[in-house]
């Protein structure tokens, strides 16, 4: 053994304190200690004490300091996942204790897209914080969500904004980049016209797509509709065409195409639609921000 190192025991490992998590926290998704200062109801002063502490306590810095904001650091970065967990963590252990226990049922529409990135930690983390409440899941477009709901069939319903024909409505929860995507080492976004991939008319990346295509004035075909991006997924990973994708879902052995000289497509925007409000309600709308949140 080394008897150079310093040997960490148990009782040597100092505790993370909530409150100064909160506070980093705060900082990180703001920006700025003088937003996050209003937030936590302190001075932005008493933030910088405390943030110094923390650094000292795990011997990182955990913030680059500019003229009018601040960024987190890699280390700051690592520190945000673990410090989102253990907050909602302590929050779900009081409710356990002082929170009244929920019962009842939701219903929560979804499309597959944003589904199958945040469902499954939603549902697992509510289910542990009210395993009394039972939860229905619908997946369908944005638009049948939206009939479900108004027709009492669903309690809320998340959707893209934008689709043709739709009212703009809900709470915006995510905002993300989209983005051209095909096959890695493909030669679809070579060929002319150019082959493209989309979901069904209604669909807003669609409509995002075709316009981006038409003000460049490339020339283009549509070579693969469908319901849904699995479908998208499936046309570009046999490399029959390139889609608009979310930045997000293009992963391995897709890629962002950036060198191809696609006409550069918006951010795009989901909104959570909820029918009214009551506790188990408000309680998975909680459950599914947060979700969104940790996706930044």
């Amino acid at each position: 053994m080394d008897s150079s190192k310093p040997v960490i025991t148990r009782e040597a490992i100092p505790l993370l304190d909530t409150d100064v998590l909160r506070t980093f926290v705060a900082i990180a998704e703001s920006g700025s200690f003088t937003r996050a200062a209003k937030q936590v109801f302190r001075t932005p002063s008493a933030l910088s004490m405390q943030i110094k502490r923390l650094e000292e306590i795990l011997g990182h810095v955990l913030f680059v300091r500019e003229a009018r904001h601040v960024r987190l650091t890699p280390e700051g970065e690592v520190l945000l996942g673990y410090g989102r967990r253990l907050l909602r963590l302590n929050e779900e252990a009081i409710q356990q204790f002082l929170a009244p226990s929920l019962q009842g049922r939701v219903s929560f529409g979804t499309s597959d897209d944003v589904g199958s990135r945040i469902l499954p930690r939603v549902l697992a983390q509510f289910a542990r914080s009210y395993p009394a409440v039972q939860v229905d899941v619908v997946v369908g477009s944005s638009q049948q969500n939206l009939e479900r709901l108004d027709a009492g069939e669903l309690d809320m319903v998340l959707i893209t904004i934008g689709n043709d024909g739709q009212e703009w409505r809900g709470e915006v929860v995510h905002t993300e980049p989209l983005v051209w995507a095909g096959r890695e080492g493909g030669i679809a976004a070579n060929r002319s016209p150019l082959p493209v991939s989309l979901a069904n008319h209604g669909c807003a990346w669609r409509r995002m797509a075709l316009n981006a295509l038409d003000d460049a004035h490339m020339s283009y075909r549509v070579a693969y509709t469908c319901d849904n991006c699995f479908g998208q997924e499936a046309a570009m990973l046999a490399d029959l065409a390139v889609a608009p994708f979310p930045v997000s879902l293009v992963q391995s052995p897709l890629r962002k195409l950036d060198r191809e000289g696609l006409p550069a497509l918006p951010d795009y925007q989901i909104a959570l639609v909820r029918s009214g409000s009551n506790p188990v309600n408000d309680a998975l709308a909680g459950h599914v921000k947060e979700a969104f949140a940790d996706l930044r």
